[in-house]
């Protein structure tokens, strides 16, 4: 029934690995729809811990396009997500023990060009899917099938909800104890995953307040639904909160640190919550952090019965296939904004192969980004996909 791939790892230097299954049944995987897999292929690598994520990572021309395991697939990367954890993870702060020269990229989404034998029991070459797998900044990435999304197509809206989506579904399901009439202020709330955080509010039936630097951005918060959008660079954001909601904030998601973490703290309510998902303000410092008025933190928690909790993606796995369902169904039925920023406004105009990357983080950085910022991957010349 199946065909073994047996003729073809000369083109991967010669070394006879697992079997690859060739599911296209009348043409070898290797010229899926006319497009070949080459023998080499280009990506980032950071060979040097850096938070300058252009000291840190530079683009390799010829590294070998890697081959499934047994469980995995080759996904040809279509699109990828961009983060501010990108920076710390090239700064080597998520996992000390790894060297450089490695691999960058939290996200991408593709089609499946060749998997392994176990693999094939549930995907076949040629479907769509989305995972979240460090080393997605490449041409190629090989995903264990276990972590990758079956998607009905190629879309960047969908990359939207990988880690953006998901770190707002569950944190605020989680943490934030959401429920009809609660005020929500929401930092950065027309980034990434300041997007999501203001609609899924919305859903709980929350009154929101959400953070910009732009009336541009202040318009599609409106657009989204929050209640209340505050342009930071006209408005002093301390002293709108406390004239128009006195009685302060219920919930708090906070990404951006800092200045901002400490207005967040002063503006909780009694009982309030602030969910910290980041502290984007400090990620290009050497430490990684911006300085806060922590001194007198636990005398304003004491006093109004205020919790603050941290909130990393990694620690709630177990809770990412279900919020990941949610997402694509809340998107699918039109219930759910997934806005992409393709860098179209951007200098130089739209955010195209693995070398735009480097501009991609530098405009998350200028904050001039509405929505998730995603690099589209053109297609080789010879690619029918």
């Amino acid at each position: 029934k199946y065909r073994l791939a047996g003729l073809f790892w000369s083109c991967f230097g010669g070394a006879r690995p697992r079997p690859i299954l060739d599911m296209s049944y009348s043409r070898h995987f290797l010229d899926f729809q006319g497009s070949s897999i080459p023998s080499s292929m280009k990506k980032l690598v950071v060979t040097k811990l850096s938070s300058n994520f252009r000291e840190a990572v530079v683009l390799r021309q010829d590294a070998p396009v890697p081959l499934p395991g047994d469980g995995d697939l080759l996904v040809r990367n279509r699109f990828i997500g961009i983060n501010a954890s990108d920076i710390n993870y090239s700064a080597g702060r998520y996992d000390t023990s790894v060297k450089p020269p490695f691999d960058v990229g939290f996200e991408g989404i593709g089609d499946v060009v060749a998997l392994g034998l176990s693999a094939s029991a549930r995907y076949t070459v040629g479907q769509a899917v989305t995972y979240m797998t460090p080393g997605s900044f490449a041409e190629y990435t090989v995903v264990p099938a276990k972590q990758a999304v079956l998607l009905p197509s190629v879309k960047p809206e969908f990359l939207t909800l990988m880690v953006s989506g998901t770190t707002a579904y569950i944190s605020l399901k989680e943490l934030g104890q959401l429920s009809e009439g609660k005020k929500v202020l929401v930092t950065a709330a027309s980034g990434g995953t300041g997007q999501f955080a203001v609609q899924l509010s919305k859903k709980a039936k929350c009154h929101v307040i959400g953070t910009c630097s732009s009336d541009e951005k202040a318009g599609f918060l409106k657009s989204i639904g929050c209640d209340h959008p505050i342009n930071y660079k006209t408005e002093n954001v301390g002293a709108v909160i406390k004239r128009d909601y006195p009685e302060g904030m219920d919930v708090v998601y906070e990404s951006v640190g800092g200045k901002m973490f400490d207005l967040a703290v002063n503006s909780l309510a009694t009982k309030g919550r602030l969910i910290v998902i980041g502290f984007i303000s400090g990620y290009q410092n050497p430490t990684g952090l911006q300085p806060v008025k922590a001194e007198m933190l636990p005398a304003k928690l004491l006093k109004k019965s205020a919790s603050i909790q941290g909130f990393f993606l990694n620690h709630y796995l177990s809770e990412y296939k279900m919020a990941m369902e949610h997402l694509l169904t809340m998107y699918e039925s039109g219930e759910l904004v997934c806005e992409v920023d393709l860098g179209d406004m951007s200098p130089e105009g739209k955010f195209t192969g693995l070398e735009s990357v480097f501009r991609a983080v530098d405009y998350m950085y200028m904050g001039k980004n509405i929505g998730k910022i995603v690099v589209e991957l053109p297609n080789s010349v010879n690619s029918k996909l």
